[in-house]
């Protein structure tokens, strides 16, 4: 019987790898704990998830016979001010412990389930590693059953599942059952239509999100086109993620961030690198994602933020 440690730069949020390996290592009769540095360990997995976080080697002397690195975390490196992804680094779960079911028990604090129904993304975004990761098409990888066992609460974490030609079949799933949805990763406005817009709506959701990313792609109608069709009216409920400092300019990110506001959506500015962004964008940052300050203040050069 072997003692596992178990590591995370996830500090809000359950790491589903690390869940996954706690199951499998119990199945076979291993003990497992969040990682502690004052432990000994057998083996000790660290999953990593941002490019910028300390690695646990830079917090801690590993008291390990052995680590196993493995997440996005580690295949990110910095060039030109971009991120590119190695999919050489890619160290992904054995299929076996892939779909096992999560050990929810290794989070007692988080009452919700996790996970993917679908993988990949047909989009390719040079600011977004999923393609790469992935694959350049959505796939459907998991039923619901595989992490979902009754739960009231589900974090769904496909990268765009409205890509996914069995989306439909897996809408009406989760409309079918008693779960409370947050899409975490968003929804594709550009994929949306009429009959999954039906289904959005018959799905319990607090708020759904989306994004209008690229300044040159004009994605007014598709919003437009949501509206028309969806039974949620409170703005609030509408987020919309408007990546800027990624080769847009201000006035095209305003022009973004006007017309949701006009159409009844919640703009929300996401900086690509806090470090290379000016001090107008980072004003343009407080002024639209402070709610009371949007609402009070309706034009952004009558900011004095």
């Amino acid at each position: 019987m072997a003692k596992i440690g178990l590591w995370s730069d996830c500090h809000n949020f359950p790491s589903l790898p690390l869940m996954k390996l706690a199951a499998y290592h119990k199945s076979i009769g291993d003990t497992i704990q969040m990682y502690s540095p004052f432990d000994q360990y057998d083996l000790v997995y660290s999953s990593k998830t941002f490019s910028f976080t300390p690695d646990i080697d830079d917090e801690y002397a590993v008291r390990s016979d052995e680590l196993i690195k493995g997440g996005t975390g580690y295949c990110i490196t910095i060039e030109g001010g971009k991120e590119i992804f190695d999919n050489s680094k890619n160290n992904p779960l054995p299929d076996k412990i892939e779909h096992i079911y999560p050990y929810y028990e290794l989070y007692p604090e988080y009452d919700y389930a996790v996970g993917f129904l679908t993988r990949g993304c047909p989009r390719g975004c040079g600011f977004c590693v999923v393609g790469e990761k992935e694959g350049r098409r959505s796939h459907q990888v998991a039923e619901l059953s595989e992490f979902w066992r009754g739960q009231k609460r589900l974090e769904l974490l496909d990268p765009n599942i409205l890509a996914c030609k069995e989306h439909e079949k897996l809408l009406k799933q989760l409309a079918e059952n008693d779960i409370r949805v947050n899409f975490n990763q968003g929804l594709d406005i550009r994929l949306t239509n009429p009959d999954n817009i039906q289904l959005l709506n018959i799905i319990k959701t607090d708020m759904l999100h989306f994004a209008w990313d690229n300044p040159r792609e004009d994605l007014t109608e598709y919003f437009k086109q949501f509206n028309e069709h969806t039974v949620i009216k409170n703005c609030r409920r509408k987020t919309v993620y408007v990546l800027t400092n990624y080769g847009s300019t201000i006035e095209e990110d305003l022009y973004r961030i006007y017309t949701l506001r006009d159409l009844g959506f919640t703009p929300y500015v996401m900086l690509y690198r806090k470090d290379t962004a000016s001090r107008r964008l980072r004003r343009l940052q407080r002024w639209c994602n402070n709610r009371f300050v949007f609402r009070s203040v309706h034009d952004f050069e009558d900011y004095k933020g």
